[in-house]
């Protein structure tokens, strides 16, 4: 089952699930953090590791094999004021600044030849409750399986963030994270109460600044920009904290609770026994189904899929789907949706593992969803679909896909259910914008070989561009699709030879929000400290 391990390779890179309590995290209410930016009072400044220690190559790169940087330091700090020392220390000496959370960047953004100072973040991994700000907190360095068990055994509630266990909050969270809670309970930025945030300011002055979702606090807009902007656009997020918004009472009552148990289900249709008639009517049925069943209310809100139309060296194409069975009819809903999807197709589905169900700590790190390996090369892009893919789009994706003699069993293509709760959102009120789509599709392929770089980029740039080759080679705004996840950064939206839509890269990420974005660059990184090839341009910059 060659596809199904590339699958479980490919799902960690784009979202994430629960395991082990991250050490020094809190594990009950009784434990609380002080509020305020400043939270140790050390003196001293954080660890910095150079050329020769030790540790240095495995800090210059992060999971992605195909980057790797030289900076002359590697700032580890511990708590707000070491971040505050590390940033001013850069600043004043006119280093190049990157900052790393888990080190799941799909671009160069931070391992750039350019950068000269890393800050890296996984000393500040913290995770607990703070009654003083009566939210869940976590810190920029923490992984997201250390915060989904760290919220459900001290308290019993979670956060609808990605499905990999390994992908750090630092930068999953300011992209609007999405995983499989979020048709339930919305994205993950529809949670976040307040940001603690590292900035410059025009003077060159490093500080901390608390940014909470208040629309009377006066650095309300530092806190909109952490809900969709991106990562590495403003200055070090050293903190995030979480609550419902209008919930209130005891920490068990502040963040959604998970389902008790889940029912989970692996499907696969052999490649062998596929057509394009009936590979078509497969990812025809997928996405129709989804243009059904995706409103805020919809009773199929609890049931979270993907269908990964593989290469045909892989062997297959593989459904995985898990239900929440608190919702009722739930056994027959999830029964009624497999049969939706494979009606007509003509091909016995197959299962890879049959119904079952799981536990909700267990069932998050079932590797349907949840995986990675940091030791490969990679490249990923993205696409929202207001509506399922066209016949146009389905017969140039069983093409590229079925029709090919590009022999990797790497490649697969996610097309993941999106809306309902998502959507209840209106696309201005976070900076994350898409807010009416029913799909979310991670296109990825993974090799291990530097030699084999071009061959398989060139590839899957063919493969996206051959299904989009009616909008210019990207999936831009309209009816049918709604731009690009900025959490699945893509270099070649910048590149005219990969985007000829006319449509910037920036408006395929954030569409209307990006003037307010802009602004927000203005006001809290005016000298453009933290920069990369697709950060927030300050305002008459391109």
């Amino acid at each position: 089952m060659g596809g199904v391990s590339r699958r479980t390779l490919l799902a960690g890179a784009a979202s994430l699930s629960g395991s082990a309590l991250v050490a020094g995290a809190a594990t009950g209410a009784a434990q609380a953090a002080p509020t305020g930016p400043a939270r140790s009072g050390a003196a001293e400044p954080a660890p910095v590791v150079v050329e020769g220690d030790i540790r240095y190559p495995a800090l210059t790169r992060g999971q992605n094999q195909r980057f790797a940087s030289r900076p002359e330091s590697i700032h580890l700090p511990g708590t707000t004021d070491q971040a505050v020392g590390a940033v001013q220390d850069a600043v004043r000496a006119g280093k190049r600044i990157s900052v790393r959370g888990g080190g799941h960047c799909y671009e160069d953004f931070v391992d750039h030849p350019e950068v000269q100072a890393i800050v890296d973040l996984s000393r500040m991994a913290d995770i607990g409750y703070d009654a003083g700000m009566g939210a869940f907190y976590a810190g920029g360095g923490a992984r997201l399986g250390d915060v989904y068990s760290t919220l459900f055994k001290g308290w019993g509630v979670t956060l609808p963030g990605g499905s990999c266990p390994s992908v750090g909050v630092g930068g999953h969270v300011p992209g609007g994270g999405y995983g499989n809670l979020s048709r339930r309970h919305g994205l993950i930025v529809d949670h976040l109460h307040a940001v603690e945030v590292v900035v410059v300011d025009a003077e060159g002055t490093a500080r901390a600044v608390i940014a909470t979702r208040d629309p009377a606090d006066p650095n309300h807009d530092l806190w909109w920009a952490h809900t969709g902007g991106g990562g590495g656009s403003f200055g070090v997020v050293t903190r995030y904290f979480f609550r419902t918004p209008g919930a209130t009472g005891e920490p068990s009552r502040l963040l959604p609770a998970p389902p008790s148990t889940l029912f989970v289900a692996w499907l696969r249709w052999p490649w062998d026994k596929l057509d394009e008639r009936s590979f078509s009517r497969l990812v025809r049925n997928y996405g129709t189904w989804c243009e059904e069943n995706s409103a805020p209310d919809s009773p199929y809100r609890g049931l979270m899929a993907r269908l990964d139309p593989e290469a045909r060296a892989a062997g297959q194409v593989l459904l995985s789907v898990q239900m929440d069975t608190s919702v009722p009819g739930a056994g027959k809903l999830l029964d009624d949706f497999i049969a939706a999807i494979n009606d007509g197709v003509g091909v016995d589905v197959e299962f890879y593992q049959e119904k079952h169900e799981l536990p909700f700590e267990q069932g998050t790190g079932w590797p349907g969803f949840a995986g990675g390996n940091p030791t490969e090369r990679y490249k990923y892009k993205s696409s929202y679909h207001r509506k399922g893919l066209t016949d146009d789009q389905i017969g140039a994706l069983y093409r590229v896909l079925a029709e090919t003699d590009y022999d990797h069993p790497g490649y697969v293509l996610t097309i993941a259910t999106h809306g309902c709760q998502v959507n209840a959102v209106a696309p201005d009120a976070t900076a994350q914008p898409h807010r009416d789509s029913v799909l979310k599709l991670l296109w990825g392929t993974t090799w291990a070989n530097p030699s084999e770089d071009a061959k398989h980029i060139d590839y899957h740039r063919n493969v996206y561009r051959s299904v989009y080759a009616g909008t210019g080679g990207v999936s831009v705004p309209n009816d049918v699709t709604d731009g690009c996840f900025i959490n699945y950064a893509d270099g070649d939206l910048a590149d005219p030879e990969w985007n000829s839509s006319g449509v910037p890269w920036h408006e395929l990420y954030f569409k209307g929000n990006y003037p307010r974005l802009q602004q927000a660059k203005a006001a809290y990184d005016p000298q453009d400290i933290f920069r990369h090839a697709q950060s927030i341009r300050l305002p008459g910059q391109q």
